[in-house]
């Protein structure tokens, strides 16, 4: 019986060491969240961040988890020099002054065993709010390439720039922006 028990607790000890949080590294090689927006009526405008870190913490089994993701803004890339510095002045991303966007969350929804949305808060021009992403993919696997176990997902969040001191030229430019992010990230 005593011979059970100890079994038993050593099985339970070794799972809660198995099941521990994760903590995985962006890659920023295949990390360029991407922003999209109407243009005057006349085109949906796409233009991204070419420089992102942070780290992502996950607990598959608990179904918990973190994200502290820092967006390098003057890494804005529209296709054209002279709309990369107009995006970054002072009427929209004011580089100058916040030269990083910030996502940061502490809440993470499964639906059974998939990753489902993000809450978290997002700061962008020294403006924070709270903001839902939702998950459109995720999954974590020994990737093949560089042999290292790696998580990756597709998230699109849908934003108000005048919530975030950008109304300029509301409401010729649309005012919803949606963002797409697809992020990989490498375990530790």
């Amino acid at each position: 019986m005593k011979r059970i028990a100890l079994f038993t607790l050593t099985l339970a000890i070794s799972t809660s060491i198995c099941a521990a949080p994760e903590t995985y590294t962006i890659d920023n090689t295949h990390t360029y969240p991407r922003f999209s927006y109407n243009h005057l009526g006349y085109s949906t405008q796409s233009s991204r961040f070419d420089k992102t870190t942070g780290k992502i913490i996950i607990d598959t089994d608990k179904k918990t988890g973190s994200v502290d993701v820092t967006v390098d803004t003057t890494s804005v890339n529209t296709g054209s020099t002279l709309f990369n510095e107009h995006i970054q002045g002072e009427d929209f991303l004011n580089t100058t002054k916040y030269p990083t966007a910030t996502f940061t969350s502490n809440k993470l929804n499964f639906e059974g065993e998939n990753l489902a949305s993000v809450e978290g808060t997002l700061t962008l021009k020294g403006v924070s709010n709270p903001v839902l992403l939702t998950v459109n993919s995720f999954k974590c696997t020994l990737n093949p390439i560089i042999m290292k176990n790696s998580c990756g997902a597709n998230a699109t969040v849908v934003i108000s720039r005048t919530r975030f001191n950008m109304s300029k030229y509301v409401p010729l430019v649309g005012d919803e922006v949606t963002m797409t992010i697809p992020v990989e990230a490498i375990k530790e």
